[in-house]
């Protein structure tokens, strides 16, 4: 629940400045997990498409075969028929039926042709299907040796910094209580814009910590008096002064034997 207390523009900035501190512990233990949730993540939904893709593949090979099937039972279908014509031809009475029972034979003739045709790309398709579906589960296979691999460097990662990473998060949830909602929002957003997630900077060697831009004098000395919120107007960060960390260094120090308590 958020603190209803009216605080002080310093408070406020200290509450601001320890959120940042805080957030920046958690992103170095992502950054120390680098791409590899990431990289699982992808390799997860690969593997994923290509399982979908054999699938696909093998109700295609199934229905190649009911048609090759289909097929070799028409052929015989049209056997039949011409051997039933044959027989019939034994007994013509005229040259009119014997020409008739020709033709008949005639289009099963070729109605043959047209099957075995029809068998033969079929059988053409089939081959290439069962080679796709050789290489993408040879793939998956692959995939998968890898994605092993990949998912325990992961664990172990997190094994070594979950203990550290759940510490944090019951800072950091305490440390947004703190905030009221408005400047959370304003944090949250300007952390969004940045890589590195920094919305709370110093000022170092007279200027921004975040994007290095000279702060003019003037604008330090408001920074130092604590009358207001002051942002870089380069980059948009909330600017700071020493004192605002010093009044953390206690505090900071305390999280720092306890996260290294939790090795």
């Amino acid at each position: 629940m958020q603190n209803n207390k009216n605080f002080s523009i310093e408070e406020k900035l200290v509450a601001l400045t320890w959120l940042q501190h805080v957030n920046s512990k958690i992103d170095k233990i992502h950054i120390l997990r680098g791409e590899l949730p990431k990289e699982v993540q992808e390799l997860e939904d690969e593997i994923t498409g290509l399982n979908n893709r054999i699938i696909k593949t093998e109700e295609e090979i199934n229905g190649i075969n009911d048609y090759i099937n289909e097929k070799l039972e028409a052929i015989k279908n049209s056997k039949n028929l011409i051997a039933k014509y044959e027989k019939q031809s034994d007994n013509v009475k005229n040259n009119r039926e014997f020409e008739a029972i020709n033709k008949e034979i005639e289009v099963q003739n070729l109605d043959i042709k047209l099957f075995e045709k029809n068998i033969r790309d079929a059988n053409q398709d089939l081959g290439e299907d069962i080679q796709q579906l050789d290489l993408t589960k040879k793939k998956v296979s692959e995939l998968n040796a890898i994605l092993k691999i990949k998912k325990e460097k992961l664990n172990e990662t997190i094994d070594k910094t979950s203990k550290q990473e759940s510490e944090l998060k019951s800072y950091l949830d305490q440390a947004r209580s703190q905030i009221e909602n408005t400047l959370l929002l304003s944090s949250d957003r300007i952390r969004k814009n940045f890589n590195n997630g920094l919305a709370v900077v110093k000022i170092e060697r007279d200027a921004c910590a975040g994007c290095f831009n000279a702060v003019p004098a003037q604008r330090q000395s408001e920074i130092r008096m604590h009358k207001k919120i002051i942002i870089c107007e380069n980059c948009g960060r909330i600017l700071v002064d020493n004192s605002i960390i010093e009044q953390l260094a206690s505090k900071s120090e305390q999280l720092e034997k306890k996260l290294e308590s939790l090795k």
